[in-house]
C-alpha cells in the first residue's frame, strides 16, 4: 500500500477526465450535495457521486441496517447489520475520498432543521422513504424557495423513473397535486407521478407484495443501481450547467426488464387526464389484489 503513495484527489479521479474537464472536476470537488436518506437510492447516490469526485455532502439518516436491506442497499452486509446507516455511509465516503467534507445529521431531517440540511447545497438528491411524503413536500418547497434544483429517481421494478425540479420550472406541489387525498392515495399519486408510464406493472408477478397501508413495496438492486446512474448523470449536468436535463412535467422511465425507454410529458402533472386514469387503474389493481 505504501508503494502507491498517499491519496491525491487529481490522481484518484483522473479517469473522469474526458467526460468532464479539469476545471469541471474542480467544480465537482468544491460543490455540496444534500442527500436526505441513505437507504436504497440514497446510499447508492452518495457512493456514485463520491466516485465522480463530489467533495462535499450533507447526509442524514435515522435508521440502522436490517436483514431486509440486504437485497439492495449499498452498505448492507452481514458485518453491518444493526449499524447506523449514517455512520456506515460516512465511513465509505471518507474511504473513497479522505478529503471529503461531510456534514452529518444523525437527528434526521425535520421541519425545524430543513434550512440546516440545505445550507450551502448546490443540489438536493431526493432519497427520503417513499412514505415520508409530508417531509418530502416541505424539503422540495424549501429547495424552490432557496433556488436549489432537486432530482428524484425512483427504483421501479428493474428500471428507474426520473424527475427533476428546478426553481424556475413546475413545482413539486403543482406536479403531484396531493392535497385533499388520504395517506394511501397520496403515496399512490406520488408513485404514479414519478412513474407516469408505470411500465413495471406489466411484470409484477405478485401484486399482493404491494401494500401501501402497511408501507410495503418490493424493490431490487437492479432498480437501485439504474436509479443512481440516471439521477447522478443528471446531477452532474445540473451542477456543471451543461447537458439537457428533463424537467417536470417531463420525465424519463427506463425499464431494463422490458427493454424500453419512455419519455413522458404530463402537462398539469397528476391533474392530467392520463394521470387521473392511471391513478384509477392502479388503485383498482391494488384493491383487487388486496381482496383476493
Amino acid at each position: 500500500m505504501s508503494d502507491l503513495g498517499k491519496f491525491e484527489y487529481g490522481q484518484a479521479f483522473s479517469r473522469n477526465i474526458g467526460w468532464v474537464t479539469e476545471a469541471e472536476q474542480q467544480r465537482l470537488k468544491n460543490c455540496r450535495v444534500a442527500i436526505g436518506g441513505l437507504g436504497g437510492v440514497g446510499g447508492k447516490h452518495a457512493v456514485t457521486l463520491a466516485r465522480l469526485g463530489v467533495g462535499r455532502f450533507t447526509i442524514s439518516d435515522l435508521d440502522t441496517f436490517d436483514w431486509p436491506n440486504m437485497n439492495r442497499q449499498a452498505g448492507a452486509y452481514v458485518s453491518t447489520m444493526g449499524r447506523a446507516k449514517l455512520d456506515e455511509s460516512a465511513e465509505t465516503l471518507r474511504d473513497i475520498n479522505p478529503e471529503t467534507e461531510l456534514h452529518l445529521m444523525p437527528q434526521g431531517i425535520n421541519e425545524a432543521n430543513i434550512d440546516e440540511f440545505l445550507r450551502g447545497a448546490d443540489l438536493y438528491m431526493d432519497s427520503l422513504d417513499i412514505f415520508a411524503l409530508d417531509l418530502r413536500r416541505k424539503v422540495f418547497a424549501r429547495c424552490r424557495e432557496l433556488g436549489i434544483p432537486a432530482v428524484t429517481a425512483a427504483p421501479m421494478g428493474m428500471g428507474t423513473a426520473f424527475l427533476a425540479f428546478t426553481p424556475d420550472g413546475m413545482s413539486f406541489e403543482e406536479y403531484f397535486a396531493l392535497d385533499g387525498y388520504g395517506f394511501e392515495d397520496q403515496v399512490l399519486k406520488f408513485i404514479v407521478g414519478v412513474s407516469p408510464s408505470m411500465s413495471q406493472r406489466h411484470y409484477l408477478v405478485d401484486r399482493g407484495s404491494v401494500d401501501l397501508f402497511k408501507k410495503k413495496v418490493p424493490s431490487t438492486a437492479i432498480g437501485i443501481d439504474l436509479a443512481a446512474g440516471v439521477a447522478c448523470a443528471n446531477a452532474i449536468k445540473l451542477i456543471l450547467g451543461r447537458g439537457d436535463v428533463v424537467v417536470a412535467p417531463r420525465g424519463l422511465h427506463f425499464d431494463a426488464y422490458r427493454n424500453t425507454l419512455v419519455k413522458t410529458w404530463r402537462p398539469f402533472g397528476n391533474r392530467n387526464p392520463l394521470q387521473r386514469f392511471m391513478f384509477w387503474y392502479i388503485r383498482r389493481m391494488l384493491d383487487r389484489a388486496r381482496a383476493a
